[in-house]
């Protein structure tokens, strides 16, 4: 059986344990590690959309953003936001969108 400080002892890991899942969740949330969100269906019959994302590096991300039917490049920093393309025709988006991408990428080919 189980005396007083033994329990004590499993709540203090417990508690040690839970600690730490939160700090590695906050580390990997913080460095951008979690991965882009991905628009839900449920977004249907709205004005604002984010159609695409893409990952630069883990301070810089590429944002394709419909409005009113016209969809805007973004370029979302730590310095701020810079619009890369506005507008872009729905027919050629996906182009539009790997072409600005290697353009931000600095000019290499993207994987």
């Amino acid at each position: 059986m189980m005396d007083s400080p033994d329990y004590w002892r499993f709540v203090a890991a417990l508690v040690f344990v839970l600690g730490l899942i939160l700090a590695v969740a906050w580390v990997v949330r913080r460095a951008g590690l979690a991965g882009a969100r991905r628009p839900t269906a449920g977004g249907r019959g709205r004005r604002l959309a984010i159609v695409d994302t893409q990952v630069l590096d883990a301070r810089r991300r590429l944002v394709l953003v419909r409005r009113d039917g016209v969809e805007h490049l973004l370029l979302l920093g730590v310095q701020g936001e810079t619009v890369v393309e506005s507008p872009i025709a729905p027919s050629d988006r996906t182009a539009s969108f790997k072409a600005r991408l290697v353009e931000a990428a600095g000019g290499e080919e993207a994987s």
